[in-house]
């Protein structure tokens, strides 16, 4: 007894070693923290890359390949993380990832090319296969060129190599745009303009390195025959026109002249770090830091006209037709949306054209001299003027060029295997010439609008999320998330409380799933992409609005349930576009096995180990699970050696409880006593605004049944023989969005776990109980008591003897907000709750009356 009021003695006394004492709680935390964030990080890769091995968005390979890595590495921290947690339990957990890794970089060095070294490459040099030295433009000009033998301008490739020289050779430049990038707020526009200001700024200050100048300007000479001959200058980079374009995201600059070279390489480069080139891998999800830009130096075409075509329609994707538009001048007036175009619709089947829409075309850009203030001509600049009055309403390509070009766009189709869209232009000798073509990008929503509305039937679901795109119809099973789903029946509607891996049972049965809750990154819905199952998530209230047995129609285009058959909707069916084959599509199928499939789907299950860890899905899942439980006991470590870091809460709550704060958790963590106010952890809140309801404290003495108290007092007599006596005092642990809370009290012990945030998929409660000093038939009734309630508040239950475990996760921060409350209150009406445990009639009765309100 001496000890403990020692103890507490301490507990008051702020010393100088608060930091010390604090230190293997905040040590853990932060372990954990990393741990969340790697793990959500992970989840959104991992979701990418199925996406990608899908065919439902199109990477390069070095992109594919930085995703990867950035994967492995967010694992190790993962791995790293829950060492640190656990004491090194799972020191083999290390051994597996290193073999998955080393088994990615194996087949990863299997897929490399060997690079090309040089600054500067003649295009009559380049082909498909050096797009990660040369950029993709270059790579299908090379292609066009010199494989398809299709008529292309005259021109070089600045590689990689230049801007890689132009970085390390200006070491200061470097740095300073690697700070600039880490400046950047994602939420914070302005940020991004100016990170982009000050980038362009420090590029266009720094020199060309003598070695990357004396290159382009040898090869212009070389190429042009040393004559002045005006040229564009265009982005190649690396990321950009493969199957994800980057169109319009980098520089083009057009009429530039030999002593203009350097200035533009300037330019073209520092346009990686425009604002929009910056925001647009931002919402892609692509490192701001690019992967490289190669340049290519083309003639510059005097063009009478030019344009786009696309070999498929881009948005009706029944469409058989080849789309083919076009303006007088110079085609830029296309691709920036900036001028009203002529069109025409050529029949892939006949070579036809099957519509043409000529439009009054008012203007046009051209390239025009300036004039220098001694008369002389100046430098070439873009000008806009007017089309001479004939020609605006007539059309820019003859039939027969329309159909040389239709028939051009589908050989490219065939070579690469995928639509294309391709950049033409007619020169002032009318003759065809193509600057560049690059995989099709599709208006994936175009399905969506070809779904019917359906008026006049009322959805029993609307706005629900959609996972995986599809239509289905058949009758509906509600299942609990955790329970054996082997006895799933063929064909029918999975609808589930919320997502879980569990399901990957029964996909190829089910016809369609839905879940009340869920998340676009997490393992069901990756799977469920994987099976190609019609999928809904965030669908409130499906387990109640839809019965067992209903016939129902999924529509998983618009986030819609109908009761019964719809056969307007059962009709459609997608013209998916065909998955590009392209060496990307190949690497990530070779990569796919290693980092893809989830094997560890049971956490009870024998195989639910490190060493069955064979893909990075597996190792996060492991993880992920074991690091709850390492975070649950954290109130263990609470010794003497904490005493001078502890605050006594003085609310009315009948427990002796003393906070540590790790963080954000109390508005003042070096009080020695703090109020319900003072707590500004969120989840903690709502325990004590559960703990401090009205309602649940008592008026008065409690009710005793005295056969109740009278086992109590028996098995108390007995001594610790009867079950381990605890102390009598509890413990928060916490910070802004984290509680482990622990009540030691009597002969039964509470621990209470979570973390409650804006992120849904880190959002988690785990509560244990277990105990008390009254015989085993009523330690047993009252966690069974508590069992009922924590299910019809949607816990996941497992009751074994007098120990009941619980755990509530993955959803919005709102709903654990409420189960925290919940357990707050259960906490409380828990105490002595073994005395009224007299009989089963009891243990309904209780849980009834807590649901409803009734504490008293």
């Amino acid at each position: 007894m001496s000890n403990i009021i020692s103890f507490f003695q301490r507990i008051f006394k702020r010393g100088p070693d608060r930091e010390t004492a604090l230190g293997k709680f905040t040590d853990r935390y932060k372990q954990f923290k990393d741990l969340l964030e790697a793990n959500a990080q992970i989840a959104r890769i991992l979701a990418l890359l199925d996406t990608v091995y899908h065919g439902n968005k199109q990477l390069e390979t070095v992109q594919i390949r930085h995703e990867i890595l950035r994967g492995i590495a967010a694992a190790r921290i993962m791995s790293d993380s829950l060492n640190a947690l656990s004491g090194n339990r799972y020191t083999s957990l290390n051994d597996s990832l290193e073999h998955i890794a080393a088994n990615i970089e194996k087949e990863m060095h299997a897929c490399e090319t060997e690079e090309v070294r040089v600054i500067t490459l003649p295009l009559q040099q380049v082909d498909s296969s050096m797009a990660s030295s040369v950029g993709a433009k270059n790579a299908n000009l090379g292609e066009l060129g010199n494989i398809i033998k299709m008529p292309i301008p005259l021109g070089f490739a600045i590689t990689t190599r230049a801007g890689e020289l132009f970085l390390s050779k200006n070491p200061g430049l470097f740095d300073r745009i690697q700070r600039e990038l880490t400046s950047i707020d994602i939420d914070d526009p302005s940020t991004v303009q100016t990170a982009s200001n000050n980038i362009l700024n420090a590029i266009l200050k720094t020199p060309v390195p003598i070695d990357v100048a004396g290159a382009i300007i040898a090869a212009y000479d070389k190429i042009f025959c040393n004559q002045d001959v005006p040229v564009a200058m265009r982005s190649s980079a690396i990321s950009e026109d493969g199957v994800q374009s980057f169109a319009g995201q980098y520089l083009s600059l057009l009429g530039v002249q030999r002593d203009g070279l350097l200035d533009a390489f300037k330019r073209v480069f520092a346009s990686m770090y425009s604002a929009r080139a910056l925001s647009y891998r931002l919402v892609n999800g692509h490192e701001l830091s690019s992967a490289g830009m190669a340049m290519v130096c083309l003639k510059m075409v005097r063009a009478q006209s030019a344009g786009v075509a696309f070999s498929r329609h881009p948005v009706n994707l029944r469409s058989n037709d080849v789309l083919i538009n076009g303006v007088w001048g110079l085609g830029e007036a296309v691709a920036d949306g900036s001028a009203l175009p002529d069109e025409w619709l050529v029949s892939r089947a006949t070579m036809t054209i099957t519509r043409e829409h000529i439009v009054d075309k008012l203007t046009r850009v051209v390239l025009r001299n300036e004039s220098n203030a001694d008369g002389t001509k100046g430098k070439l600049v873009q000008q806009v003027e007017e089309v001479e009055e004939m020609m605006k309403h007539l059309p820019c390509l003859t039939q027969e060029k329309v159909l040389a070009i239709a028939k051009a766009a589908i050989k490219l189709e065939l070579h690469y295997q995928y639509p294309q869209d391709i950049e033409w232009a007619i020169d002032e000798d009318e003759q065809l010439l193509f600057l560049q073509t690059r995989p099709m990008g599709f208006d994936t929503t175009s399905a969506d609008e070809r779904t019917p509305e359906l008026k006049d039937i009322k959805p029993v679901i609307r706005s629900a999320e959609v996972a995986a795109k599809g239509v289905a119809c058949g009758k509906v099973m509600v299942m609990d998330p955790d329970e054996d789903m082997t006895h799933f029946p063929e064909g029918w509607v999975l609808v589930l409380t919320h997502s879980s891996p569990h399901a990957t049972v029964v996909m190829q049965r089910a016809c369609a799933i839905i879940a009340e809750v869920g998340s676009l990154t997490g393992h069901m819905a990756s799977v469920c992409r994987e099976y190609g199952v019609p999928t809904l998530i965030n669908a409130p209230g499906a387990s109640e609005l839809l019965r067992d047995g209903q016939l129902v129609t999924v529509d998983a285009f618009k986030g819609r349930v109908f009761d019964g058959e719809i056969p307007e909707l059962l009709e459609l069916r997608i013209s998916r576009p065909p998955v590009a084959n392209t060496p990307a599509m190949a690497f990530m199928r070779r990569m796919a096995p290693h980092i893809l499939p989830l094997h560890l789907v049971d956490p009870r299950g024998a195989t639910f180990t490190p060493e069955h860890c064979t893909s990075l899905h597996d190792i996060m899942r492991f993880i992920h699970e074991k690091s709850y439980a390492e975070m649950f006991m954290l109130s263990d470590s609470v010794s003497d050696s904490s005493a001078n870091v502890a605050t006594r809460f003085a609310g009315s709550i009948p427990l002796d409880l003393y906070i540590i704060d790790l963080g954000g958790g109390l508005r003042d963590p070096d009080s020695n006593v703090c109020l319900q106010e003072d707590v500004t952890c969120y989840p903690f809140q709502f325990v004590l605004s559960g703990m401090l309801a009205p309602e649940v404290q008592a008026k008065g003495p409690r009710p005793i049944n005295m056969r109740g108290f009278i086992s109590v007092m028996g098995n108390s007599a007995l001594g610790p023989s009867a079950g381990e006596r605890f102390g009598d005092h509890s413990y928060a642990i916490i910070s802004d969005r984290y509680l482990n809370f622990s009540s030691r009290v009597g002969y039964h012990y509470a621990i209470l776990d979570s973390w409650c945030g804006k992120t849904v998929s880190k959002n988690y409660i785990r509560f244990e109980f277990a105990g008390g000093a009254a015989g085993s038939i009523q330690r047993e009734r009252r966690v069974r008591c508590i069992g009922l309630i924590l299910k019809e508040l949607g816990f996941r239950v497992t009751i074994i003897a007098d120990r009941v475990q619980a755990r509530y996760q993955k959803y919005p921060r709102d709903q654990i907000a409420a189960r925290l409350d919940q357990l707050g209150r259960l906490l409380i009406m828990t105490r002595q709750m073994d005395m009224l445990m007299t009989s089963e009639e009891a243990v309904q009765t209780f849980a009834s009356n807590f649901l409803t309100g009734k504490y008293h």
